[in-house]
């Protein structure tokens, strides 16, 4: 019978050592210049309108659809927006992952949710639905506050907080 030293330096002998990876994760502001917040003033987002005017102006132009998130601090003041997914014709993929990490890197108390629509009409589908719905469970377990989500079409939005949806 082995004594528990000899089982040991057998295990260690046996035993493949290897390094583990190191990570940082950084937050790097984009050197675009940024999006004008017109709508947005120092007390924050205060209505659906001003937040709809920001991505509108974040969003204007593109051929397909794209999913992002304003992040919003204690007073509702964009400290940024990150596009989660930039998708087809008709469709954006969306993770609950993708849309809370810049969220909980950068601190923010609370995200509004966008995506445009490319054909003009910014009713949201099921899929909207569902995926809202998906992403408010998932900020109560993180405490992040989702406040609205607005869909952009051709000079006209659509908020779910409006529609009592959020």
């Amino acid at each position: 019978m082995k004594s528990p030293a000899q089982i040991e330096a057998s295990v260690c002998e046996s035993s493949k050592w290897y390094i583990v990876p190191e990570y940082r994760v950084m937050l790097v502001r984009d050197s675009n210049g940024g999006v004008k917040a017109t709508g947005s003033n120092k007390q924050g987002i205060t209505s659906p309108e001003a937040a709809a005017n920001i991505f509108s102006a974040y969003l204007d132009g593109l051929d397909r659809e794209v999913f992002c998130v304003a992040l919003l601090d204690t007073k509702n003041r964009v400290i940024g927006i990150n596009t989660v997914s930039m998708g087809t014709l008709d469709s954006a993929s969306v993770h609950p992952r993708e849309v809370f990490k810049p969220a909980c890197i950068i601190g923010a108390k609370s995200i509004l949710l966008c995506h445009n629509h490319p054909s003009g009409d910014p009713e949201p589908s099921r899929e909207d639905k569902e995926i809202t719905d998906r992403l408010k469970e998932a900020g109560k377990v993180l405490g992040i506050d989702i406040l609205d989500h607005i869909v952009v079409g051709d000079g006209t939005h659509y908020s779910f907080r409006e529609h009592g949806l959020l």
